[in-house]
């Protein structure tokens, strides 16, 4: 049968199927349980897309959709849990080598539902706003949203939120007749939900709009309902809004008439919100409505929603129109200029885009900049300083706030200057008409910035009254006042040394400018790291956010480390002599980095643009890779005075980046890797070798990481080794499991562990945490956390003092230093997580084993693996406790997780133990051998030691106690909190120990009811279990009866007491060697 026939039959079947139900609701029930039932055994067959496609039109009544789309949500859930937690773990790769993915099989219905399945849609809009709804970003408490818009969908729930908005996406580009009602209930909730995050509801209407702009046309009327809200919704909802409907401004005349009305009233209302959202709104008009005669958005691109309608202004509406609505547009925005310093902020940041995107705007642009610096700036050759910071701020009563972000408006001022400069000029060939004009302004502008950088350099801080004496303290109007004035300040010297330097031409003067700048900012932000060091503010440390843009921190860097052309060597000498601006420029390439991880974005010119951003990325990190490798760090400490080091600068910025680009730029990884190699940059991209390239750099990082430890005690930098095995740690991430260069890492990493005797714990945790990471993707670590057990008892010694345990150091990474409690507690968190997959496979199984479906015989060589899988797996983890309880660990975190874990390992085995009962009642199978040789195992190896083990914890907990108790006696009350501390301790460390006991008797109450079924004692391996209640100790007993057998024999004839000393040595020996082989 064909296919789309076959749909056509399905969909039919479908409906039947509904109608029967609306008649019996409890057949709808039933199916319910059916499908619930059946996704136990095999959720490949339960949910096909026949059956979702049959619950979603069922859920349409609603008495039946809560339980249905309950059922369909925690089936979306566990899947996407179940394929990251296969993904992590080659042992379980190997054992479900396919796994089924209903994310999958739900799109495939909107797919199918095209073949005429009507009744379908409803069910699946509802499904995919309830998806988005249920597991939506969330916001933390004070907090900004997590934003995952740019990034990768990490959790389950991302990717379940990530389904629903597919879903609606495909729904809305198949079933022409539910957009509207599609699109009025995400635009609903884009307004409603003004506390929760919206960016999910905005990127799905942004991808509506995108996908059909024209159709929108004849829903416009709900987007004009949803503009008049525009000034109570917060500014980065706004902005958003608006970004997603743009397109449909380019088409919709009565939609952008609406709009401007809306920005119109918004601009003089008395909210701040509102006027900001206003101002936000103009500029995204100016950024997309030509006038005739501006660049082509070639020359200026940008990568944005609107480039995707190419319908040309041109087509729809006369350029003259166009001009007169934009200069409309500015003589609004104009008004805004003496508004408050945000609404400014946002103005300034804006002006510059608005230029490249349509550049007959400039002069007027550029003449309400002028106009506007002209008010601070003071035109006399000789004043010191060369503007006017008192008239930026601006006093109400006691508060004292910034009114005029002087430094904002010079970047703006020198980005759009540099822009027009560059590009204006190339095409004016042949105007002459303005340019008179023209040339009067930006010949305004050059000679302002030239005075106010001479005289800023000549300026001391005196002159702005913020030297070593003056307050900068926040608690304080004067002190407010200071900080104010010196962040503006440093702006203003940080906008300047852009500005010369892109200016200098590389000219030796410019340079020595640049450097004379950079030390006024120098010295202003020393002190006030000095000033927040004596508040002891968390702010000490950190530089302000630097007015550098992303673009000339990537240039400067370049010329700084890598420029070695003859004819700029002198001029860079002047400021490469400089180690200060040298930290400086990295330490601004590291927070313009963490800037762009955190939001996506950076400030300045081209910061929203991701394109660009990924080339300036390659460009910084091509130098910190030079710059790290080629110039080790103990070569720079020792010329170093204080603060850190560039090479360890470089290193941390290197590491972030790695991380960026791993969120950001996943699909780009191959280009990001080429750019790096500098020997084959003419390569083809197709044939980019991921794993290749990633091995290459992780050679370079390998060798300083052997360095370091090869290197003196003195020159051992901890935070160095730290970052150098992070970012091994993230450069792995794009190895290939199956590759020969993931195993040649794997192997180095297991042969640095072994050869290393670490004995810094930051280290050790990271190495360890980095070998197990590796190891998991490889095969099943449990082999090795035997070993690592093996090295802990060998260093910690045995609980019982008079057993010497035997030496045999496998790694050297576990020394006195490490062994407790860093290497306990990473070996027992990597034991927890073996436990967690053992665990999955048991339920796998017991839903396997309740399948007596045709294909029970492949089942049952499924069952089989799985089986074989667990017992070995479980096998292995009793060898590694069976170590772990034997060994004199301290009190605290390490003996409380030890017994913890000890209890899921219990609880474990014992539902193995169901599993293999409920084997025995289906089927009249005999238990297999393996099980009886793990339950001996867990007998002889485990529950033995595990009593020996309490009794341990009991006395190291007793004598810490009966300690506590002399000092109570000794000390007066003022102890008795302290005393109070240790006793409430002992009780809480104490606490998992019945849960353990516990446990242990489940599993052997579970053993009887197993050997009753299956014929086998399995009893005959288990002791009998210590007493809790009382506990007799044998070796105690033993020299009390010794005691008084020597009494008794004393009183009795010599050669009787001969004879009983004899006897008793007999009785004593073997005891002594029976105690020792514990």
């Amino acid at each position: 049968m064909p296919l789309d026939q076959l749909r056509h039959v399905e969909g039919t079947v479908i409906l039947h199927i509904v109608s029967v139900i609306n008649l019996d609701q409890d057949l709808g029930e039933e199916l319910i349980r059916l499908l619930k039932t059946e996704q136990q055994k095999d959720p490949g067959r339960a949910l096909c897309p026949f059956s979702v496609a049959l619950l979603l039109s069922v859920a349409v009544k609603h008495r039946l959709q809560e339980q249905i789309f309950d059922f369909l949500k925690t089936s979306i859930t566990r899947s996407c849990k179940d394929l990251q937690f296969l993904q992590a773990s080659k042992f379980l790769q190997d054992l479900f080598p396919q796994q089924y993915d209903v994310t999958a099989v739900i799109l495939e219905v909107v797919k199918n539902s095209a073949f005429g399945w009507d009744h379908v849609t409803q069910g699946l809009v509802d499904l995919g706003f309830s998806l988005m709804e249920s597991y939506e970003p969330k916001k933390p408490f004070g907090g900004k949203a997590a934003d995952t818009s740019y990034g990768l969908s990490k959790t389950p729930a991302q990717q379940a939120c990530r389904l629903g908005a597919s879903i609606l996406l495909e729904t809305f580009k198949v079933h022409e007749p539910i957009r509207s009602d599609i699109l009025e209930q995400v635009l609903n909730r884009v307004l409603t939900k003004a506390v929760s995050p919206v960016s999910h509801f905005i990127d799905l209407l942004s991808n509506i709009v995108v996908s059909a702009p024209l159709v929108l046309q004849t829903s416009s009327s709900k987007v004009t309902e949803t503009f008049d809200n525009l000034s109570f919704l917060p500014i980065d909802t706004v902005q958003g809004l608006l970004r997603a409907v743009q397109p449909l401004l380019k088409v919709s005349m009565s939609v952008r008439d609406s709009l401007i009305l809306v920005l119109q009233k918004a601009i003089f209302s008395r909210q701040l919100d509102a006027r900001k959202a206003a101002v936000a709104g103009f500029l995204l008009l100016l950024r997309n409505f030509k006038v005739l005669g501006s660049l082509s958005s070639s020359q200026c691109s940008q990568a944005i929603g609107a480039t995707q309608v190419q319908a040309d202004v041109h087509a729809c509406y006369n350029s003259a129109a166009n001009e007169a609505f934009c200069l409309e547009i500015l003589g609004s925005l104009r008004r805004c200029l003496s508004q408050q310093a945000d609404v400014r902020l946002m103005l300034y940041e804006g002006f510059y885009d608005v230029l490249r995107r349509n550049s007959q705007l400039a002069s007027s642009i550029m003449e309400m900049l002028l106009s506007q610096i002209k008010q601070y700036y003071l035109p006399q050759p000789d004043l010191l300083p060369p503007l006017k910071l008192e008239g930026c701020i601006m006093a109400q009563g006691d508060q004292i706030f910034l009114q005029e972000p002087l430094a904002h408006l010079l970047c703006c001022i020198q980005h759009c200057l540099a822009w027009y400069k560059s590009t204006v000029h190339l095409c004016q060939g042949t105007e002459d008409d303005d340019e008179e004009e023209d040339v009067g302004f930006e010949q305004n502008f050059e000679e302002m910035l030239e005075s106010v950088t001479r005289r800023m350099i000549k300026s001391e801080l005196e002159d702005f009254e913020l030297d070593k004496s003056a307050d900068f303290s926040l608690s304080s109007g004067v002190g407010v006042k200071n900080n104010i004035y010196a962040i503006q300040v440093m702006g203003i010297c940080e906008v300047l040394i852009e500005y010369n330097f892109n200016i200098g031409n590389f000219s030796k003067n410019k340079f020595e400018d640049v450097l004379g700048l950079f030390t006024c900012y120098n010295k202003l932000s020393e002190i006030l790291k000095e000033k927040a060091g004596k508040n002891k503010s968390t702010l000490g440390n950190k530089i302000a956010r630097s007015f550098l843009s992303m673009g000339f921190v990537s240039t400067l860097l370049t010329a700084l480390f890598r420029d070695n052309a003859q004819s700029h060597e002198e001029s860079l000498a002047v400021l490469r002599s400089s180690t200060e601006f040298l930290r400086y420029a990295v330490s601004v390439a590291l927070q313009k980095v963490q800037q762009l991880e955190e939001t996506g974005q950076t400030d300045g010119p081209d910061g929203q643009n991701p394109e660009k951003m990924f080339q300036n990325l390659c460009k910084i990190t091509r130098v910190l890779l030079w710059r790290y490798t080629s110039i080790p760090t103990v070569v720079e400490e020792s010329g170093k005075k204080k603060g850190k080091s560039i090479s360890l600068l470089c290193l941390e910025g290197l590491l972030r980046i790695f991380n960026t680009v791993q969120q950001l730029y996943t699909a780009r990884i191959p280009q990001f890797l080429q750019a790096l190699d500098i020997t084959d940059g003419d390569a083809e991209e197709t044939d980019i070798n991921v794993t290749e390239k990633a091995a290459f750099q992780i050679r370079q990082f390998q060798r300083s990481l052997v360095n370091q430890f090869s290197s003196a005690e003195d020159d051992f930098n901890s935070k160095e080794t730290q970052s150098l095995i992070t970012v091994l740690s993230t450069l792995s991430k794009l190895l290939d499991p199956a590759s020969q260069q993931f195993l040649q890492f794997l192997t180095w990493t297991v042969k640095v562990c072994k050869e290393n005797a670490l004995e810094d714990i930051a280290c050790c945790k990271a190495l360890l945490s980095l070998l197990f990471s590796l190891h998991v993707l490889y095969k099943s670590p449990v082999s090795l956390l035997r070993e690592l057990a093996q090295d802990i008892h060998a260093c910690l010694g045995d609980i019982d003092q008079d057993v010497e345990v035997e030496s045999r150091s496998h790694f050297a990474i576990v020394n006195a230093k490490t062994a407790a409690p860093t290497v306990c507690l990473l070996l027992l968190g990597q034991v927890d997580k073996v436990l967690e997959e053992v665990d999955w496979l048991i339920k796998k199984l017991t839903s396997l084993g309740s399948d007596t479906s045709e294909d029970s015989s492949q089942a049952s060589d499924q069952t089989q693996a799985l089986e074989k899988g667990v017992i070995l797996q479980l096998g292995t983890l009793l060898t590694v406790y069976h170590e772990l309880v034997q060994t004199a660990l301290p009190a605290g975190s390490c003996v409380d997780t030890l017994l913890r874990s000890l209890s899921k390992t219990y609880a474990i085995l014992t539902s193995l133990i169901k599993h293999y009962i409920q084997a025995c009642r289906s089927t009249s199978n005999t238990i297999p051998g393996r099980l009886e040789k793990l339950v001996k195992l867990s007998g002889s190896h485990l529950t033995p030691q595990c009593y020996s083990f309490i009794t341990y914890v009991q006395n190291i907990h007793s004598e810490s106690l009966s300690f506590a108790e002399e000092k109570k006696k000794k000390k007066k009350e003022d102890e008795a909190a302290a005393i109070s501390t240790v006793m409430a301790k002992v009780l809480r460390d104490t606490k998992p120990i019945p849960n353990l006991i516990f446990a242990i008797e489940q599993y052997e109450k579970f053993l009887i009811h197993l050997s009753k079924k299956s014929k086998v004692n399995l009893m005959q391996y288990m002791k009998l279990s210590t007493s809790r209640d009382f506990r007799i100790n044998a070796s105690m007993l033993d020299s009390v009866l010794q005691e008084h057998n020597t009494e008794d024999a004393e009183n009795e004839p010599d050669n009787n007491q001969s004879s009983t000393a004899e006897q008793t040595d007999e009785n004593q020996e073997p005891k002594k060697k029976r105690q020792r082989k514990k």
